[in-house]
Formats: structure tokens, sequence, C-alpha cells
């Protein structure tokens, strides 16, 4: 298990700096539900606030409000759970320019750290050691505009890409997006029905239908816990 003394004594000139702070939603202790750690326990850090407003979302209540934490207090937290993986989400949680050194400090002490994004934050300076779970906007999102698609060439073998569909037109364009930048090749391509807007059958018949090289996935947080917040 990673130790805090891989916080409290590392590197030279790698240690957080002591006015760093970040503004936390939440920190608890649950089962991955999406991607290709589903079903994992994990550690998620939700920090607070996000510049999107997507249509769907499902974690509005991160928007506003918050504690402010030091990032060794954040790193103590995630510690307490004793479990390798921990997710930092939002929100947008780069949107919080300290959110950077978290995820390095966080990697120095041995965890196996993702990190959740909307794509519309720059990637860049993010440590390399992080997966990244990056969403494409769909059309019906409402905030396709935001894609930095640019964010895509940071992309690896190790990382993920969202699509979060709410109907048939969303999937198409989704399709184009797919094949048009050759994501199947880069990274892990996620098709996601949005919750109540599409029949999860739906989404499943058409990939099989069109043979697509993606990786279907549902909520499993949803089906577990429904919209219980910090499950």
């Amino acid at each position: 298990m990673p130790s805090l003394s891989a916080v409290d004594t590392g590197a030279p000139g790698r240690r957080p700096h002591p006015m760093s702070q970040l503004r936390i939603t939440e920190i608890f202790h649950s089962l991955q539900g999406e991607g290709l750690s589903t079903g994992q326990p994990t550690v998620f850090v939700r920090l607070t606030g996000c510049p999107l407003r997507c249509r769907y979302c499902d974690t509005a209540y991160a928007f506003k409000g918050g504690e402010w934490m030091a990032v060794g207090d954040i790193v103590r937290r995630v510690q307490g759970y004793g479990t390798r993986e921990v997710l930092v989400t939002g929100g947008e949680p780069l949107a919080q320019s300290a959110c950077r050194e978290l995820l390095r400090v966080l990697s120095d002490a041995g965890y196996r750290v993702s990190l959740e994004t909307s794509g519309a934050v720059s990637l860049a300076d993010v440590d390399p050691r992080v997966a990244i779970v990056m969403d494409l906007k769909t059309p019906a999102s409402g905030e396709m505009a935001k894609n930095l698609e640019s964010n895509i060439d940071r992309l690896g073998e190790g990382d993920q890409i969202k699509f979060v569909i709410c109907d048939r037109d969303d999937y198409l364009w989704s399709v184009d997006k797919v094949r048009e930048l050759g994501l199947a090749e880069r990274c892990t391509v996620l098709f996601s029905p949005a919750s109540g807007a599409l029949a999860p059958r739906d989404l499943a018949e058409w990939i099989l239908e069109d043979r697509l090289p993606v990786r279907f996935q549902i909520q499993l947080h949803k089906i577990l816990w429904g919209d219980e917040k910090g499950r």
C-alpha cells in the first residue's frame, strides 16, 4: 500500500507547495462504475467547479460549494482508505490549476491515478503516469463547441476517450469521429448511453450492427446505488 512518507519526504523540489489548495466537493471510497476499471475499489476525489453545463450532467452539485483543502491533507485522506486506485474527477478537475500538482503528488506516493476530464481544458503538463479518461462532447450535450481536439494528440494506449450518447444523431456523430480521428488505434473508446435519454439496448445493438471497435459501458454505480452522492 502506498506510504504517506512518500508525500512528506519526497525527492528535493518535489514536495507540494505549502500554500497549494484545492476546493473539494467530496472524497469517498466506492467501486469504479465506468471504463476499463469497472468494479475496482477506488478512492474518488471530486473537485468543485466546471466551465461546462452538459444537458445530461449528473454531478451538478459539484459546480459550487465544497471546502478548501491543502494537497497534503487530500493525500492523507486518500491514504486512510487503504487502496491503491485513485480517480480525480469533478466537475472539471483541471479547471483548478493545483490539480496537476495533486496528480503528481499522488503518483509520487505510489498510487495508480486516473483523471476524468471533460476534454475542454488542456492536458498539457498532466503527469504522464496518470491515466486519462477524457470525454468528447456530443451534439446533444450542448457543449460540443468546447471540445479541445488538440487533447486527442496527448492520449495513448493506456488512456480512454468517452462518448456519452443521447440519441441516434449523437451515435452517428460519434461513429464519424472515431473513424475520422482514428481513435480506436490510439486508445480505448467508450460508448455510454446517457442515463434516461437512450435505451442501453439500442446503443448495444447499433454497436454490434456496425461492427464498431469500441467498448459499450453502463454506469455500474447507478445500477447499485442510483443517484446517491458519495457512491
